[in-house]
């Protein structure tokens, strides 16, 4: 009668595979610690969902936030374009704002297009300003952070360009109040004064533009003769100068012909 075929396990041999206590096998229990140990695994936080903390790209301390300050140099005919990318801690963010900032605001005005790039250069830095402000006192700095220093609008440019804004805004009501005043005595005649002599630059009498000439010059073409009255009126060849060429304004006066 035959025998049954050996079952799997059965013999002096250990079934293939790892087995608890084999010397084949994984060690039991936790893993050994040695030089050549393979390193497992640590927990890290900055995990799924974990937001990332940025350090600053200039003096390595946390945190910062990202973002562009732009400058802008303008040069007559060529013009310049400047700009320091972050990310960048409050204090570096700062003053570098304030750095190019105040370095734009009179350096960036001088060519024609500059004075369009200008503005939009001064617009675009008000985002990052806002960010770097928003963050916390930087920590952990691998380098000392910039100093921010004194604010913008107490730095020499910014005080320039609000004294200049003050004067224009102040100067050119002035200038066109003198411009009315000065254009209304140009186009005020002169009065006349009976002895003196004018000459008409509008034509002929009924379009009269007289102007006070000397007697004896040969453009002379009338003599003021006197203020008529109605006991004395003018002439018979004389013409009647138009009231505004008195003192008063309301006065005639009688022109008579040199020639």
């Amino acid at each position: 009668m035959a025998s049954p075929p050996p079952q799997h396990g059965a013999g002096p041999y250990p079934p293939y595979g790892p087995q608890q206590g084999s010397p084949y096998g994984p060690p039991a229990g936790p893993p050994q610690q040695g030089p050549y140990a393979v390193p497992q695994p640590q927990a890290t936080p900055y995990g799924p969902g974990h937001p990332v903390v940025l350090d600053c790209r200039i003096c390595g301390s946390v945190p910062a936030a990202p973002g562009t300050v732009r400058g802008h140099q303008g040069m007559v005919v060529l013009m310049r374009f400047l700009r320091t990318e972050g990310p960048l801690c409050r204090d570096c963010g700062l003053a570098t704002y304030r750095r190019m900032q105040s370095d734009t605001l009179w350096q960036g005005w001088w060519g024609p297009l500059s004075l369009f790039v200008t503005p939009v250069t001064l617009l675009m830095n008000l985002g990052p300003r806002a960010a770097y402000y928003r963050l916390a006192p930087p920590t952990g700095a691998i380098m000392r952070p910039l100093d921010p220093g004194r604010p913008l609008w107490r730095r020499p440019p910014a005080l320039l360009l609000i004294a200049a804004a003050v004067l224009l805004s102040f100067a050119l009501p002035t200038l066109v109040v003198l411009g009315i005043l000065a254009g209304d005595g140009d186009d005020k005649p002169t009065p006349l004064i009976v002895g003196s002599c004018v000459r008409n630059e509008g034509g002929d009498m009924s379009h009269q533009r007289l102007l006070v000439t000397d007697c004896g010059s040969p453009n002379a073409e009338y003599r003021v003769s006197k203020q008529p009255t109605e006991q004395d009126w003018c002439g018979p060849r004389d013409f009647l100068a138009m009231p505004e060429y008195s003192a008063e304004g309301t006065k005639l006066h009688c022109l008579t012909p040199l020639r």
